[in-house]
């Protein structure tokens, strides 16, 4: 039997999921009747995790905006990944907006649950390997301990648990 256990914390988006919903959110831009005659566009970046909303001004932007967030909650991606950047005027009379897509843990997030761990005196230990962090312990129970702990914490991402071990 294993002397230490461990699972990795993760916070992935499925690309996959998240092209659907740009499709999907485009057809329906195409048959609402407040976007007939008006220019209106999406374009995902999947190389650098990012869309760029096109529109004519700020309203149109945020109503793109959310309806690509209501398909994308359909489809069960974490909404928290997905941070909208400022309104932008861009050439035409058209504005622009970016939502970069975060795909895992950023190392200040990772440093604050490991800070976490310590503050209530988890016997866990907690290692950051590139955009995850691995969670190790001798017992079971305190690595479920620590899923519980995680799960109830807001660390501003969407976490999910891989590789138990």
């Amino acid at each position: 039997m294993a002397s230490d256990f461990s699972f990795d914390v993760v916070s992935e988006v499925d690309m996959n999921l998240v092209t659907e919903s740009v499709q999907v959110a485009l057809k329906e831009i195409s048959n609402r009747y407040d976007f007939k005659g008006s220019v209106a566009d999406i374009e995902l970046n999947a190389k650098d995790k990012k869309l760029v909303i096109r529109a004519e001004d700020e309203m149109k932007i945020d109503a793109v905006f959310d309806m690509l967030m209501t398909r994308m909650a359909k489809r069960g991606l974490p909404l928290k990944n997905f941070k909208k950047g400022d309104t932008l005027s861009a050439l035409g009379q058209t504005s622009r907006a970016e939502v970069a897509i975060n795909a895992g843990i950023p190392t200040d997030k990772a440093k604050e649950m490991q800070a976490a761990f310590k503050a209530q005196k988890m016997k866990v230990n907690a290692s950051i390997q590139g955009d995850q962090l691995r969670v190790s312990s001798k017992s079971k129970d305190e690595l479920q301990a620590a899923m519980a702990f995680l799960r109830q914490g807001s660390f501003g991402v969407d976490l999910q648990f891989k590789n138990f071990r």
